[in-house]
């Protein structure tokens, strides 16, 4: 199957590593333009490098905090100035926090929902004109399998994606007259930056982690970032142009709920 995403251009938050930078660099081999959005200059600078070799269009980084509102408006407007429309939004940032309920504080959850939630809502909500306008637009909203499956202890993280999951549909029923497809991947246990800064914390060598934590996964491996970024560009291209309001478990078969 040939996927062509030319002529199309793509804004994708946490973009400059892990899933994001794997989305980035696929969608950008298939033919788009992409702007990839996070905090550390430094960080996009080697991502927007990494990309470019393999680019068939303009790649270009944008840093910006997307927890807040400003932050989502000016990743927009840089985004709008280096494409010239946006036909893409991934909304990909936040890592996995979690807590027992009873430690979680009223500050760490509004922060969470600011980043996970209301930074989706917010970058949505500017791009969204434009796709009606045109008849033509994708939006995937990246998850965690927790959003169809909480565990204990998972807050504030699992009440987010909860919210992220309802959002998607939501959007799917509305964007659908219009030819705006929404979609969620749910994410399992998949090889990021996270779990190695998480191997380092709990000074456990990163081929332990990733062995202990294979155990728990019936494909008995860790997913692979790039087989997660294939399943985004099928569903932002035209090959998917019949699938709207889905929730896709990307987790080796982890998740109790389909």
């Amino acid at each position: 199957m040939q996927i062509s995403l030319t002529g199309r251009s793509a804004i994708i938050t946490g973009g400059s590593k892990g899933l994001g930078l794997a989305m980035a660099t696929e969608f950008a081999a298939s033919g788009a333009d992409v702007v990839m959005v996070a905090r550390g200059r430094e960080a996009l600078d080697e991502a927007v490098a990494a990309v470019r070799p393999k680019a068939k269009g303009k790649v270009a980084g944008v840093a910006a905090d997307v927890a807040t509102a400003d932050g989502v408006k000016a990743a927009y407007a840089e985004a709008i100035a280096a494409l010239g429309k946006i036909d893409i939004v991934v909304n990909n940032a936040g890592t996995s926090q979690t807590s027992p309920f009873e430690a979680l504080t009223d500050e760490v959850m509004q922060h969470d929902l600011d980043l996970k939630l209301f930074g989706a809502i917010r970058l949505t909500r500017l791009a969204w004109p434009q796709m009606k306008e045109r008849r033509w637009g994708r939006v995937i909203n990246v998850l965690n399998i927790g959003a169809k499956a909480p565990r204990p202890a998972s807050a504030p993280t699992s009440v987010s994606r909860a919210a992220g999951l309802a959002l998607t549909k939501v959007l799917a029923g509305e964007g659908a007259p219009h030819n705006i497809l929404v979609n969620a991947m749910l994410v399992g246990v998949i090889e990021s930056d996270q779990h190695v800064q998480r191997a380092k914390r709990t000074g456990v060598a990163l081929d332990a982690y990733i062995a202990n934590a294979a155990k728990n996964i019936p494909l008995g491996r860790m997913g692979k970032p790039e087989e997660f970024a294939s399943l985004a560009t099928l569903l932002v291209s035209d090959n998917c142009g019949f699938v709207s309001g889905t929730a896709i478990n990307v987790d080796g078969a982890s998740s109790p709920v389909w």
